[in-house]
């Protein structure tokens, strides 16, 4: 139920966004994580309060699958002062250091040397923290993440690499992209374990993710996660028709019958973890702390011109 509730959080928390740019109220852009709900909550699910994780420009899922409090992340994302970066980082830099959420990335690929330092650390002061390092199948084919990947296969460091494998690197398919079938093959060149989740299915994510979490914490160093999953939006709010010059609606409409949130409430009533009637009190409790969070980003204040210099550290 706990999983349930982190993902309608972000499917919900998205949807508003979705309204709100169309409206343009939302500086900047937003890359929506609506259809890979799964994925950050399945891994995020196997931390420890103390784990760190880096993020993408798709990052507001995992904000809130790690603990991200939703009226400080809207805030952040109207660029208001109340936000996780004062307003000055917006929807594709949320940070919070206080919840081991390192930072999402706009820069393609760049979490990987990020998250090694981090686990490096962490293995020298063994504090026994693991760091996961979310990034997409486009991430997959740049020079940041294969030398990531050696260094922490060499180095045999605390770190995940999960790859969410949505298909699409912006608008250009897999297929176009990526010699091989699937991104976790490349794990042997690096001589760590290479794995394969099911990313629509948040239970599959998190019995594989905990056991490259379980190697990492116990020192039987790094795994490649590859996360098969499926964005519902286009690449960015404004891509044209969803991304409909580059997509097919068949394909669109097979992945949506995956639906993430979808499977895990019919597994929860099959099962009978739960009733109808409590997940739909769950949803609505859900919806009412999506617009606490909307007023509350809608009442802060803008940074003052003053607090541009506030701070920079470079």
């Amino acid at each position: 139920m706990e999983m349930l509730e982190k993902m309608l959080e972000i499917r919900s928390f998205e949807e508003k966004i979705v309204d709100q740019y169309a409206r343009g109220n939302v500086p900047g852009l937003a890359h929506l994580y609506i259809g890979e709900e799964a994925v950050a909550v399945g891994a995020c699910s196997c931390l420890k309060k103390t784990d760190l994780i880096t993020s993408t420009h798709r990052g507001h899922g995992h904000c809130i699958a790690k603990g991200a409090d939703l009226k400080p992340m809207m805030a952040e994302l109207f660029g208001k002062r109340t936000g996780y970066c004062k307003g000055k980082g917006g929807s594709m830099h949320i940070a919070s250091l206080s919840l081991g959420m390192l930072g999402a990335m706009g820069i393609v690929g760049s979490g990987g040397p990020i998250a090694n330092g981090a686990a490096l650390a962490a293995k020298m002061r063994k504090s026994g923290q693991v760091v996961l390092c979310f990034f997409g199948d486009g991430a997959s084919n740049t020079g940041a993440f294969h030398e990531s990947a050696n260094f922490a296969a060499l180095h045999k460091l605390p770190v995940v690499f999960i790859c969410e494998n949505n298909l699409y690197g912006i608008s250009v398919c897999m297929t176009r992209h990526t010699a091989l079938g699937n991104i976790a093959d490349r794990a042997a060149g690096y001589n760590m374990p290479g794995v394969i989740a099911d990313g629509m299915d948040v239970l599959a994510v998190y019995k594989t993710v905990g056991k490259a979490v379980e190697a990492a914490r116990t020192g039987r160093g790094p795994t490649l996660v590859e996360c098969k999953t499926y964005r519902f939006r286009g690449h960015f709010e404004g891509d044209p028709n969803l991304g409909a010059r580059y997509r097919k609606a068949e394909e669109v409409e097979a992945w949506k019958a995956k639906c993430p949130i979808k499977r895990l409430k019919e597994y929860l009533l099959e099962k009978k973890i739960a009733k109808r009637s409590e997940i739909d009190s769950l949803e609505k409790v859900v919806r009412e702390r999506v617009e606490e969070a909307m007023a509350y980003a809608n009442a802060s204040p803008f940074p003052e011109g003053q607090e541009t210099l506030e701070d920079l550290f470079a």
